[in-house]
């Protein structure tokens, strides 16, 4: 039976580890997880590299992450939106063809509806299939964008809460309190006033939106856009109880 190496199951069980060796909630655990430290290194060597204040490191990190990931993903999913659509008409003819053809098979060997209904499906499937193919537009590709954005916010959300709690060391920790700009001046308080976090949900649903004002063409596509609609105005009363800069980089890496 294959095991892990002896190196990668001492980090593991350093990760799951509490401060006396007990276990420790899964919370925790991801935020000692590697891929946010190196969140975290990134954004201080980032501001260090470049004299930044806190809050403008957040935000040029934040512009660059959108620039050089999101930007592309988000335009490469436009493009084989656009492929999908432009199939339509051709899916359309082809499914009609195929449906006069079953018809005929079916009267000839005696198909029951049921029958002729299941080879249409099966062989319309099939068709459909060596179209995508051959425009290399699955649209499962579409979902790229969701299955990178999603992991990357969540770990430069937790790299922004390691350093807002001391977790990145309590020098970190002072100069977020005292980094921020304009009204959210300590960076590791919430926002009292509520403007970040109802910004956050407008800016997430006008994005949303936006993405959405094409024509939908899949039923996944639609269970994503209301997906994130809902998720948009969940945001709002929960963004209110954490700390200003991440509602600050909320609102930037938000889809």
């Amino acid at each position: 039976m294959w095991r892990a190496p002896r190196v990668w199951r001492l980090a593991a069980a350093a990760i799951s580890a509490g401060p006396e060796g007990g276990p420790v909630p899964l919370g925790e655990r991801l935020c000692r997880a590697p891929p946010v430290h190196w969140a975290e290194e990134a954004l201080l060597s980032l501001r260090d590299a470049a004299e930044l204040p806190c809050w403008a490191a957040i935000a040029g990190g934040a512009a660059l992450l959108r620039t050089a990931v999101t930007l592309p993903l988000a335009a490469g999913q436009r493009r084989l939106l656009a492929k999908l659509e432009n199939l339509q008409p051709e899916i359309k003819t082809l499914s009609e063809r195929l449906r006069y053809e079953v018809s005929v098979r079916g009267k000839q060997l005696g198909w029951s509806e049921k029958v002729a209904r299941f080879h249409f499906k099966r062989n319309l499937r099939r068709i459909v299939t060596e179209l995508y193919v051959r425009d290399n537009c699955h649209p499962f590709k579409a979902t790229l964008l969701v299955w990178v954005q999603i992991p990357l916010w969540v770990c430069v959300s937790l790299a922004l809460r390691n350093c807002s709690t001391g977790a990145a060391g309590s020098e970190v920790q002072e100069q977020f309190s005292t980094g921020g700009a304009l009204w959210f001046r300590d960076l590791t308080a919430p926002d009292s006033t509520w403007i970040l976090p109802v910004l956050l949900g407008l800016v997430n649903l006008l994005i949303v939106e936006l993405f959405a004002s094409h024509k939908e063409v899949s039923r996944l596509q639609k269970l994503a856009t209301n997906f994130f609609r809902v998720l948009s105005v969940v945001m709002i009363p929960v963004a209110a109880t954490v700390p200003s800069k991440k509602n600050n980089d909320f609102q930037r890496f938000s889809t």
